[in-house]
């Protein structure tokens, strides 16, 4: 499956990928390194936070190449049909209540649900994707169903 991402999301993984190998990770294997020439590396904090940070970041960096090698970046602002729900959009919603609620569509590296930003594949996206003004779309939940209406789709300007 695809990793759908915008520009700013794939350029954000880069800069942290780029963080990590080119100015966080040779800090620390410097810090390790001098940790390990003080002797008894059983009791050393330094070299054994050091040893388990240096995994994490690895980790982390192995898990960022993947994303970033699987990533297929899609500008919302050049949407063919912006009168559909797609990648990017951003669309107000209402419940059977008429409270509103306004969502941006974005890869799922960069969903900030705080900010209103879901990602492609959450429950919530997969319910309206497609959609078109005034569809009524039904996100189920382990709580129950929720009708949504969709009352506005927008998309940034190219």
């Amino acid at each position: 499956m695809p990793n759908y991402i915008t520009p700013q999301g794939f350029a954000d993984l880069k800069a942290r990928y780029h963080a990590l190998f080119a100015e966080e990770r040779p800090k620390l294997v410097e810090t390790v390194s001098w940790a390990a020439g003080n002797g008894d590396r059983s009791e050393n904090g330094d070299y054994i936070y050091g040893k388990r940070r240096l995994r994490e970041i690895d980790r982390e960096l192995g898990w960022l190449s993947k994303r970033i090698k699987a990533a297929r970046v899609v500008d919302p602002a050049l949407q063919p049909d912006k009168s559909v729900i797609l990648f990017g959009a951003t669309v107000t919603l209402a419940d059977e209540e008429d409270n509103h609620r306004i969502i941006t569509l974005v890869g799922d590296d960069e969903a900030d649900a705080a900010q209103g930003r879901v990602g492609w594949n959450s429950p919530i996206a997969r319910a309206v994707r497609g959609g078109r003004v005034g569809d009524v779309r039904r996100l189920t939940l382990p709580a129950g169903a929720i009708d949504y209406e969709v009352i506005a789709i927008s998309y940034p300007k190219a």
